[in-house]
């Protein structure tokens, strides 16, 4: 059966794209990874992929949905008949989204549990004292059932917003949620901005620095603009399927990659002018946001505790709307090929990935004995959704649109059946059939020999 849910307007889409683009990675990683890597010049090198790679498989995605009317599988099926087989691309960005879900609920549950440690002042109570942050953390992380509680209540948030379906849930929520977090970081960057020596975070972001631009940093550059956006694991496909078919699918896709970069950007001035005002060192990951920015936080006296608040509400907030992305697509796929009840599918999948979410979690702790090619549950998966899985089904997906999908279909999608200009169209092609399977076969070789 054919979607019939839709997204009611282009802002409505735009938001719920965004929200799924926005997540983590773009706060935690992004900033630090352009810092290290020359800072403008890394920036420079990014933007050029983004735009001339990412947003390509991003609209690759939207047109194989809203072309075939279906989720992953049965979209490729549709538009391929003679070959079912392409179905498995679709199954496999079902299993992407299954396992980043999954493992994502783990780091969501610890960014909800600081919301509250640091809207109850347990994290200011620490000082700035990097052992005892450190330990805190630890203690947290592998606790066995704090950081599995905080998670549950993500979970539900999370269930909560699909049980309200496309419109109601994810459309009105993101409307929301969007220009919250804008709001959120640019009083972060307004905060940061003015506190002293806060000059050294901006040079370090933002001064262009080509002697660090190495090789490993354009890979780096190339590796995060392929998958900032959400491509590879079946979730846009999900949402091109919901974007009505009045609307210009590359107008749309410019506007998430716009907004998707500029947030990263801004995260990073919210960030690191006040790691170097504190005379911290930058870092990335979790190490950033749980050991180094408590830390930045507490040294701020009664004001760090509205700072710190703010910023892991934020991380919240990103975390939730990439969730919302994720369940959905899980749902949406199960429903369609089984005919389930949305309710249902989407209570079963909230289910099923809380309780490996737990495992996860637990393989910090109490079940960090059980290993995986000499990895815990937890890095096992986590090398899983960086290496392999994304980059896998994004190759397969632009594999198939570049030289499967008939070449009719895409135009006549693109162009919403001739009503708009196209004149990009013949570079659009050219990086879809040959510019973006090498990048992503790149991509592929060079985590898994790493």
């Amino acid at each position: 059966m054919a979607q019939q849910k839709s997204f009611s307007s282009n802002l409505g889409a735009i938001m719920a794209a965004v929200g799924s683009a926005v997540g983590l990675g773009n706060i935690w990683r992004f900033p630090y990874i352009c810092g290290k890597y020359g800072g403008g010049a890394f920036l420079a090198v990014y933007l050029c992929f983004v735009f001339l790679l990412g947003s390509v498989l991003m609209m690759s995605e939207f047109v194989i949905g809203r072309r075939a009317q279906h989720t992953p599988v049965k979209a490729f099926q549709t538009l391929y008949p003679k070959n079912k087989a392409w179905g498995l691309v679709g199954l496999l960005g079902i299993v992407t989204s299954f396992f980043i879900l999954s493992q994502y609920l783990v780091i969501s549950g610890w960014t909800t549990g600081y919301v509250w440690n640091s809207v109850s002042g347990a994290l200011a109570a620490l000082g700035t004292d990097s052992a005892a942050i450190s330990a805190f953390f630890i203690q947290f992380s592998t606790s066995p059932w704090t950081p599995v509680l905080f998670l549950a209540i993500f979970a539900v948030i999370v269930l909560i917003v699909i049980l309200g379906g496309v419109q109601k849930g994810i459309e009105n929520v993101s409307k929301v949620l969007m220009p919250v977090l804008v709001v959120l970081v640019l009083v972060l960057c307004v905060r940061s901005l003015t506190l002293p020596g806060a000059g050294k975070g901006v040079e370090y972001l933002f001064s262009p620095d080509f002697s660090k631009l190495t090789g490993e940093g354009v890979l780096a550059a190339l590796g995060q603009a392929l998958f900032s956006l959400s491509v590879g694991m079946g979730v846009m496909l999900v949402y091109g399927s919901y974007i009505p078919v009045k609307d210009n699918i590359f107008k749309t896709a410019m506007w998430i990659t716009v907004c998707d970069t500029l947030i990263a950007i801004l995260a990073g001035v919210a960030i690191f002018p006040a790691v170097f005002s504190c005379g911290f060192e930058p870092t990335g990951g979790p190490g950033l946001v749980f050991l180094v920015l408590p830390n930045v936080f507490n040294t701020m006296g009664a004001a760090g505790v509205v700072f710190a608040s703010l910023f892991f509400l934020l991380l919240m907030v990103a975390a939730i709307t990439s969730a919302i992305s994720l369940l959905e697509a899980l749902t949406a796929w199960f429903c369609e090929h089984t005919g389930a009840r949305r309710w249902a599918g989407a209570l079963l999948f909230f289910v099923v990935t809380t309780a490996l979410g737990v495992v996860f979690s637990l393989s910090m702790g109490s079940l960090s004995h059980i290993k995986i090619t000499g990895l815990t549950l937890f890095d096992f998966v986590d090398k899983m959704n960086s290496i392999y899985l994304p980059p896998l089904c994004a190759l397969g997906t632009i594999i198939f649109f570049g030289w499967v999908m008939p070449e009719e279909d895409i135009k006549d999608e693109m162009s919403n059946h001739g009503t708009l200009r196209i004149g990009y169209y013949g570079l659009f092609r050219f990086l879809a059939r040959y510019v973006a399977p090498l990048a992503l076969l790149v991509v592929l070789v060079t985590g898994i020999i790493s």
